[in-house]
C-alpha cells in the first residue's frame, strides 16, 4: 500500500490549470476513438459482406469479436497500468489501437479483419477505462464533474455519432475508410500523450513483481471459452451476442457458454479474493459508492444501449431509412448529450447526484412511453424530440453516476475501480441487447398469432380488403391469379408489419418501467455532502 501511496505522489500535486485540461482532452480523444468503433462498423457490415464474400453470421464476428476482446481487457487495466506504468500503458494501447486499425482497413480476407478488430477491441480496452482514471487522478474533486463531463461526451455520443460517420464514409469512400479515418486522430492522439500525460516515477515498483497468470487464466475461462467458433473468443459476451441466433439454451453451443461462463465467475472471483497480487482487483468493491453505482451501471447499461439499439433497427426496417439517414436520426440526440453533459459537469458536484440520477430516469422513462406510439407514419420529425430528450436524460444518469461511484474513492483505488465499474456498464448493454433481442423475436411471434386469428375467409373485413387489393392488381394489368396470389402476400407483409410495430412498442413499454422500477437502487450510493471544494481522498 506504501508503494502504491507513493506511486500517486507525484499526481497528486497540483498542476497548472491549462495542463490540466490538456490531460483532460488528450484522455478523453482515446476514449471517443475507442467508443466511435464500438458502433460505426454496424451501418457497413453489408458492404464488407459483400466485398469479403461473407454470411450474415460471419461478418457479424467483425463486431462480435471487437466486443468480447473489450471485455476481457477492462478488468485487467488497472494492472497493466501499475505493471508498466500509466503513461506508458496508454501511449502504448493508442498506437497498438491505430495500427489494428490499419490492418483493419487493408484485411482481404474475414479473417484478417476478424482477428485485426480483435486485436483493435484488445487496444480499445485499454483506452476508455485508463482514460477516466487519469480524470479523476489528474483533478480535485471541485472540478472532476466538469472533467468527467468531457470524458462523458464521447462515451455518450459515440455510439449515435458512430453510425453516423460510418454511413457517410461507406457511401462516399467505401467502408474501410472507417478504419482509415483512425489513422490522423491516433497518431493525434499519440502526440498529446507524449507531450502532456505526467511521465510515470521512473524510481517506481508494480505493487507486486508477480505475474497473476492464475486469475489471466479464470479470466480467460469466463470470457474466451468459445474458440470452437473462432479465436479468443469469450464465453460470457459470446453467450449474450449469439444466444438469440441460437434460440438460445435449445442449443447445445449456448449452453456450453453457459456453464463454462458460471464456472469461470465462480472461480475467478474466489481467487481473486484470495491471492495477495490479483490481476483483478475486486477488494475495492468494499467501497459501498463503487459496489452500488456499478450495480446502477449495469441496469444504466441495459437500458441505454438496448433502446439505442432498438430505435436504428425500427427506422431501417420499418420506416426504410438507409445507414445515413438512420445516422442523422440519431446525430441531434448526440448533440444534446454532448451539450447537457458539458453544462451539468459545471453544477454536478454542488447537487446531490441521486436527484439528478433519479431526475435522468424519470425523464429517459417518459421519453419511452412516447416512443411506445410509433407507427408506420411516424416520420423523423415526430421522433426529433423524443430521442432529443433521451440524450438528455442520458447524460442526467451517466455524469453523476460515474461521480457518485468513483468520486469518493482514494487515488490508489481509482484505477481498479474505473476498470469495474466501465466492464459493468459495457456487460450491461450486452445484456441489454441480448435480452431486447429475444423479447422482440418473441413478442413479434406472439403478435402475429393473436393477428392471424382474425384474417380469416370468414372475416368481412379481410374479404372486403382483398377484393380491393386484387382488383387493383388486375387494373395493373395482373390475371386473377397472379391478383390473388399478390394480394396474399401483401396482406401477409402487412401482418408482418403490425406485429413488428407492435413488438417495438412492447420493448420501449418495458425499458420505461425498468427505469422506474430501479430507482430504488439510487439510495443505495448513499448522500453526498453538495459542496464545490471537498479535499482530495488519498
Amino acid at each position: 500500500m506504501a508503494r502504491t501511496q507513493t506511486r500517486h505522489k507525484a499526481s497528486d500535486k497540483a498542476e497548472p490549470g491549462w495542463l490540466k485540461w490538456a490531460i483532460a482532452i488528450t484522455a478523453s480523444l482515446g476514449a471517443i476513438l475507442e467508443v466511435i468503433d464500438t458502433s460505426i462498423v454496424n451501418v457497413a457490415l453489408t458492404d464488407m459482406q459483400s466485398s469479403l464474400g461473407a454470411t450474415i453470421t460471419e461478418i457479424g464476428w467483425v463486431v462480435t469479436g471487437y466486443a468480447l476482446a473489450n471485455v476481457i481487457l477492462i478488468p485487467l487495466t488497472a494492472w497493466l497500468g501499475d505493471y508498466f506504468g500509466r503513461k506508458t500503458y496508454f501511449i502504448f494501447s493508442l498506437i497498438g489501437f491505430t495500427i489494428s486499425s490499419i490492418l483493419c482497413g487493408f484485411a482481404v480476407n474475414l479473417p484478417m479483419l476478424i482477428i485485426s478488430r480483435i486485436l483493435q477491441g484488445l487496444c480499445g480496452g485499454g483506452l476508455l477505462a485508463k482514460a477516466q482514471a487519469i480524470l479523476f487522478e489528474t483533478f480535485p474533486p471541485s472540478q472532476q464533474g466538469l472533467a468527467q463531463a468531457i470524458f462523458g461526451v464521447g462515451v455518450i455520443a459515440g455510439p449515435a455519432i458512430g453510425p453516423t460517420l460510418g454511413g457517410f464514409l461507406t457511401d462516399n469512400l467505401g467502408w474501410r475508410w472507417i478504419f482509415f479515418i483512425n489513422l490522423p486522430f491516433g497518431i493525434l492522439a499519440v502526440v498529446m500523450a507524449l507531450t502532456f500525460l505526467p511521465g510515470d516515477d521512473k524510481n517506481h515498483k508494480p505493487i507486486s513483481n508477480k505475474v497473476d497468470w492464475l486469475g489471466i487464466g479464470l479470466l480467460a475461462m469466463l470470457q474466451q471459452g468459445a474458440a470452437q467458433r473462432a479465436i479468443a473468443l469469450g464465453c460470457l459476451q459470446a453467450f449474450l451476442e449469439e444466444g438469440e441466433k441460437e434460440d438460445w439454451f435449445e442449443s447445445g453451443f449456448i449452453t456450453t457458454l453457459a456453464i463454462v461462463s458460471v464456472i469461470g465467475l465462480v472461480l475467478f472471483i474466489w481467487h481473486e479474493l484470495t491471492t495477495d497480487s490479483p490481476a483483478v482487483n475486486l477488494r475495492v468493491l468494499r467501497h459501498r459508492s463503487l459496489a452500488a453505482g456499478s450495480l446502477y451501471s449495469a441496469v444504466l447499461g441495459m437500458g441505454l444501449y438496448g433502446a439505442l439499439f432498438a430505435v436504428p433497427i425500427f427506422a431501417q426496417s420499418v420506416l426504410h431509412y438507409t445507414a445515413t439517414q438512420t445516422g442523422m436520426l440519431l446525430f441531434p440526440g448526440a448533440l444534446a448529450s454532448a451539450v447537457t453533459m458539458l453544462m451539468l459537469g459545471q453544477i454536478t458536484s454542488k447537487i446531490d447526484p441521486r436527484a439528478i440520477i433519479a431526475g435522468g430516469g424519470i425523464l429517459t422513462s417518459l421519453v419511452m412511453f412516447q416512443l411506445a406510439g410509433i407507427n408506420p407514419d411516424t416520420s423523423s420529425d415526430d421522433l426529433f424530440y423524443p430521442l432529443l430528450w433521451r440524450g438528455v436524460g442520458t447524460v442526467m444518469m451517466f455524469l453523476p453516476l460515474s461521480l457518485a461511484a468513483l468520486g469518493p474513492l482514494p487515488k490508489q483505488d481509482i484505477s481498479a475501480g474505473s476498470g469495474f465499474y466501465n466492464l459493468t456498464r459495457q456487460l450491461g448493454g450486452s445484456i441489454g441487447i441480448a435480452v431486447l433481442t429475444t423479447l422482440l423475436a418473441q413478442r413479434q411471434a406472439f403478435h402475429r398469432k393473436i393477428l392471424v386469428e382474425h384474417v380469416t375467409p370468414y372475416d368481412d373485413a379481410t374479404n372486403q380488403r382483398l377484393s380491393m387489393l386484387e382488383s387493383a392488381l388486375q387494373n395493373r394489368g395482373e390475371d386473377a391469379a397472379t391478383a390473388h396470389q399478390q394480394a396474399l402476400q401483401i396482406i401477409n407483409q402487412t401482418i408482418d408489419t403490425q406485429a413488428q410495430i407492435l413488438s417495438f412498442e412492447d420493448i420501449f413499454w418495458i425499458v420505461g418501467v425498468a427505469f422506474l422500477v430501479t430507482l430504488p437502487l439510487l439510495l443505495l450510493l448513499g448522500k453526498r455532502k453538495p459542496t464545490a471544494d471537498l479535499p482530495s481522498a488519498h
